[in-house]
C-alpha cells in the first residue's frame, strides 16, 4: 500500500511538472514577433538578423554599449547608443542588440541625460547591422518607451529638410568646446554612401553651373566631363582632402566617404598631392598652376583656399571618436603621417578668412544636404563660428 502510494506522489508531480514547463517557457522567453511595430522581433531574433534589413524591435535598457564585449550600466559618458536584451537582467553581452541612438533622439533615449532608461522595455525600429563590431541597429527611426502613452519623437524626413536656422538651434548661443559638441552632435549619423556611389554624386555635388556635362575639378579649376573619370591621364578621380592615411580609414563608409570632403581632382594632379599636410610655399605645379607643394605640404590654387579649410574644420567636428569612428583633429603642424591628425590649422585659419564662402559652396552643401547625406557643413553656413572654436 505505502509503495502504491508513492508511485502516485511520483506520478501526480511528474504531470504537475509537465504542466508548468509551458507556462514557464511564456515567462522566461520573449514572444517571437515578425519585425513589425505590432508585432516586433525579440533581441534574440534581431542578434541572429544582421541582414540590414529595417526591423522593429522590442527589448529591456540594459545599459550603453563603449566597446565589442563592453556594457556599462552608470557613468555613461554620452548619449550615443543602448544596450537592449531579452531580460532586463542580462549581463551577456552576447545576449545583447547594440543600438546606435541618432541626433535626434538623443535627448529623450540617451543614458547620459536619462538615466531612469535603465531596465525599461523600449521599441525601436531600424537597420539591423553591426554595431562596435557587434549585432546592432543603426539609422533608427523611431523609439517608444512600451507602456507609456506618450508618443516616439519622430525624425525629420530627410527628404523634406527644416529651414537652416532651425536645424542649428542646439548650437546657437554657445562658443569653444560647447558648440564645437554641439554642432558635433547635429551633423553626427549622416546616411553613409558606399565608396562607388561616390562617383554619381560628385557629378552631382561638383557640377560646372556653366556646363551641366561637366564637373569642376578641385585643385586645375578645370571643367572637364562628367564620365571622364579613371585613373588614366587627364581623368579625374576622388579626392580625400582630408588625407585618408591622416587616421588610416581607407576607403570605408564613413570618413572614407563623406561628400563634406571629398572632391573631383585630376588623377595626376590627385597623386602629386599625395597625404601632404596644407600649407604655404614650395614650387608651382606644373600641370595645376596655381598650387605649390613642397616634401610636407600642399597649397591650394587662392580662389579655393576656404573650401579647404572649411572642409577640414568639417571632419574635424563632425568625427569626435564615438560610435566606434575615429577622433580627427587637427594640428598645428605638417608632416602628420598616419596619424588622425591634419595640419597646418594656423594656415587653414588664415585661408578661411582670405576666401570667404562662395555659391558653388553654397550649392554643394545644399546637394549633400538634401539629397545624400542628410548633413551639412556648418562652417559654410556659419562661417563665424570657426573663430568661436579655434580662435
Amino acid at each position: 500500500m505505502k509503495r502504491k502510494s508513492l508511485l502516485l506522489s511520483f506520478f501526480c508531480l511528474a504531470a504537475i511538472l509537465l504542466l508548468f514547463q509551458p507556462l514557464q517557457s511564456i515567462f522566461t522567453k520573449a514572444a517571437v514577433g515578425t519585425g513589425t511595430w505590432s508585432s516586433p522581433f525579440t533581441v534574440s531574433q534581431a542578434v541572429n538578423s544582421q541582414n540590414n534589413t529595417v526591423k522593429t524591435v522590442q527589448g529591456y535598457v540594459v545599459g550603453q554599449p563603449t566597446g565589442t564585449t563592453t556594457v556599462v550600466t552608470g557613468g555613461f559618458p554620452n548619449d550615443y547608443a543602448i544596450a537592449l536584451a531579452d531580460s532586463p537582467t542580462e549581463k551577456n553581452t552576447a545576449n545583447m542588440l547594440y543600438v546606435q541612438v541618432p541626433a535626434s533622439f538623443r535627448q529623450t533615449y540617451g543614458l547620459q541625460s536619462n538615466r531612469s532608461l535603465m531596465g525599461k522595455n523600449l521599441k525601436v525600429t531600424g537597420a539591423l547591422t553591426a554595431y562596435y563590431s557587434h549585432a546592432g541597429m543603426k539609422n533608427a527611426t523611431a523609439f517608444e518607451t512600451v507602456g507609456e502613452t506618450t508618443p516616439p519623437p519622430t525624425e525629420p524626413d530627410p527628404g523634406s529638410p527644416a529651414p537652416v536656422d532651425s536645424y542649428y538651434d542646439p548650437a546657437k548661443g554657445k562658443t569653444g568646446d560647447a558648440l564645437k559638441t554641439a554642432l558635433h552632435n547635429i551633423i553626427d549619423d549622416h546616411t553613409a554612401l558606399s565608396y562607388s556611389a561616390v562617383w554619381d554624386a560628385l557629378r552631382a555635388t561638383d557640377e560646372d553651373p556653366n556646363n551641366r556635362s561637366n564637373v569642376i575639378l578641385l585643385y586645375t579649376g578645370r571643367s572637364q566631363g562628367k564620365y571622364t573619370n579613371g585613373s588614366g591621364v587627364d581623368n579625374w578621380n576622388r579626392e580625400h582632402v582630408w588625407a585618408k592615411s591622416h587616421g588610416d580609414f581607407g576607403t570605408t563608409m564613413g570618413a572614407g566617404t563623406d561628400l563634406h570632403h571629398l572632391r573631383p581632382t585630376d588623377a595626376s594632379v590627385n597623386s602629386s598631392r599625395s597625404n601632404l599636410d596644407f600649407d604655404e610655399g614650395g614650387k608651382q605645379h606644373s600641370e595645376a598652376t596655381g598650387n605649390y607643394y613642397d616634401s610636407d605640404s600642399w597649397e591650394p590654387r587662392d580662389s579655393v583656399k576656404g573650401d579647404v579649410a572649411r572642409m577640414l574644420f568639417y571632419m574635424d567636428v563632425r568625427y569626435e571618436g564615438d560610435s566606434g569612428e575615429l577622433d580627427l583633429e587637427l594640428n598645428s603642424q605638417v608632416n602628420n603621417s598616419t596619424a588622425p591628425f591634419h595640419g597646418k590649422l594656423s594656415t587653414l585659419l588664415k585661408w578661411h578668412q582670405e576666401d570667404p564662402v562662395d555659391n558653388f559652396e553654397r550649392n554643394r552643401n545644399e546637394i549633400i544636404y538634401s539629397k545624400y547625406q542628410h548633413n551639412r557643413n556648418p562652417f559654410i553656413d556659419h562661417p563665424e563660428w570657426v573663430s568661436a572654436i579655434w580662435q
